[in-house]
């Protein structure tokens, strides 16, 4: 079976070691690929058709096409919907698209399974109000937490995701008191930025997360450390939990991501 991955850039995407470590544990034989695709609605659409044209299995997607995948599946699950965008392409039987958007379950999942971390009843703050963010709310919200709050830096679009999801929604300036888990979702640690948030937000936290991943401790947990976190992780295991769901969906397996997760790690200090 063939499968993809399509994004703009695409050639650092660690997606085909992944699924292709998920294929060992399954002792199967697939065939995943990066597909580059020019930045425009029209590329992506003619690129997607084309792969499933030619017996794709699925499809994964990546930056900056998520919401043109949303656009293009007939149908979506529950949690593509929340999010407004994709991430995961499969294939009906009647030749139509189900988008689906497997981000959520890989935050979730690396949080409760590899990190041990209970969601249930606790406070939750998610910083950051772009995709990134979105894509994750409707999972974390379904583990049941006590408090859940969406902070951004500019007010508007947390507000928009507040009222949506119905949330509580502040600016960093605005942000105190205690959280039990604070995650961040906004693209600092990429250029090694933090949100700016007060310090003591992290006093008592039990786990600040970074959905970003990187060799070293990102900017965020460099941050959160010293500033009271018991506890900091990247989102390395995020990426490989979303990738682990994708994979269940296209092919009813369900792989075990920690073996891959530690394949990664040690990969990225080599």
């Amino acid at each position: 079976m063939n499968y993809t991955v399509f994004g703009n850039p695409i050639a650092h995407s660690k997606s085909p070691k992944i699924h292709q470590l998920f294929a060992a544990q399954e002792h199967a034989t697939i065939e995943y690929t990066r597909t580059l695709v020019d930045d425009n609605p029209q590329a992506f659409q003619a690129a997607v058709q084309q792969f499933f044209a030619q017996n794709g299995g699925g499809a994964n997607v990546t930056l900056p096409f998520k919401q043109h995948a949303y656009a293009l599946a007939q149908h979506h699950s529950p949690r593509a919907q929340a999010a407004g965008a994709v991430n995961t392409l499969i294939s009906q039987a009647d030749g139509t698209l189900l988008g689906d958007n497997t981000d959520g379950l890989g935050l979730v999942q690396d949080l409760t399974q590899n990190l041990q971390f209970s969601l249930k009843d606790k406070r939750i703050l998610l910083l950051g109000a772009g995709g990134a963010a979105r894509g994750v709310i409707l999972p974390l919200l379904e583990c049941q937490p006590a408090q859940f709050i969406i902070a951004n830096r500019s007010p508007e679009k947390a507000q928009a995701l507040a009222a949506q999801f119905h949330i509580q929604a502040q600016t960093f300036a605005e942000l105190s008191g205690c959280f039990d888990l604070i995650i961040n979702a906004t693209s600092g640690s990429v250029s090694g930025s933090v949100p700016e948030v007060p310090p003591q937000i992290f006093s008592g936290c039990q786990l600040a997360y970074d959905m970003f991943y990187s060799a070293q401790p990102t900017a965020f947990m460099q941050f959160a450390a010293p500033n009271g976190a018991a506890h900091t992780s990247d989102g390395l295991g995020m990426l490989v939990g979303q990738a682990a769901a994708s994979y269940q969906l296209w092919r009813n397996f369900a792989p075990q991501t920690a073996p891959v997760i530690a394949a990664l790690r040690k990969e990225l200090h080599a």
